[in-house]
């Protein structure tokens, strides 16, 4: 059974973390790309700089808050999805991650997760106005700002990933890492206890997914809907997969996007 989020779990995240940041899981599950985004909107976390882009319609509508998927970068956002994204009414934030991009430092999973809080600081937007979007490995970043803010307004998990342990043993083996197996599993499932994380949330969530996903299967996608609270909707396309399912359900995808921001 997941730990609630208290103090003591807060500490636990921490030590996750330092686990999380080990060179071998960065190494084998990230693959940052370069990106040439002119005139980034920059996040400072510290220890590193994200070059990330935002675009304001109104500073008073929502801001939507978009994750990219692994071995992506915000500049292959730039364009068409962002002006689908102001059509539907929102600004739009395109968060780059930490060795993605022109941002700085290196692509370690668990001060990833940290930089989130920073992320969502730096926006200086109430939580209500907010709506995280997250894509295949975005959608951990996504559920971390919905566990950080779970009063925002809307949550959209498009492939995500309802099951980090499983991912994380394709690449990596306990050992290698210095921990138990037991260990490293109660440790991912306390870190990703994503069906708390969703059972605390308050907003509306959108669960879009591809049938035929080759890389995260759709009962990912399921599960993630089956956890949520209402309201919520699901939507499984029957076209594309892990990687065309934007480009292969163009407009019926960005038509469930405009149906969910409309009706929060």
């Amino acid at each position: 059974m997941p730990l609630r989020w208290s103090s003591k779990r807060i500490e636990v995240i921490e030590v996750i973390n330092e686990l999380l940041n080990h060179p071998l899981i960065g190494g084998r599950y990230f693959f940052p790309q370069i990106g040439n985004l002119d005139d980034p909107f920059w996040i400072d976390c510290g220890d590193a700089k994200l070059a990330c882009s935002y675009h304001e319609l109104d500073p008073q509508a929502k801001t939507l808050v978009h994750f990219h998927g692994n071995g992506e970068i915000v500049d292959d956002y730039l364009g068409s999805f962002v002006k689908q994204i102001l059509d539907c009414g929102c600004n739009c934030l395109l968060v780059e991650y930490r060795g993605y991009g022109r941002s700085t430092g290196q692509a370690e999973l668990g001060r990833m997760l940290e930089d989130v809080r920073t992320i969502i600081e730096r926006l200086g937007r109430k939580p209500e106005s907010l709506i995280f979007f997250g894509r295949s490995v975005g959608s951990l970043f996504a559920l971390e700002a919905a566990r950080l803010y779970p009063q925002a307004s809307g949550l959209i998990l498009e492939s995500g990933i309802a099951d980090v342990l499983e991912r994380l043993l394709l690449r990596v083996e306990p050992a290698e890492l210095g921990v138990e197996e037991q260990e490293f599993s109660t440790a991912i499932q306390h870190r990703f206890a994503h069906q708390q994380v969703l059972r605390d949330y308050c907003g509306a969530l959108l669960v879009m997914h591809a049938q035929h996903d080759d890389l995260v299967e759709v009962e990912h996608g399921e599960k993630l809907y089956a956890w949520g609270g209402e309201p919520k909707a699901l939507k499984i396309f029957p076209f594309g997969d892990h990687n065309s399912i934007l480009f292969a359900n163009f407009e019926e995808y960005f038509a469930q996007i405009k149906g969910f921001v409309g009706r929060l």
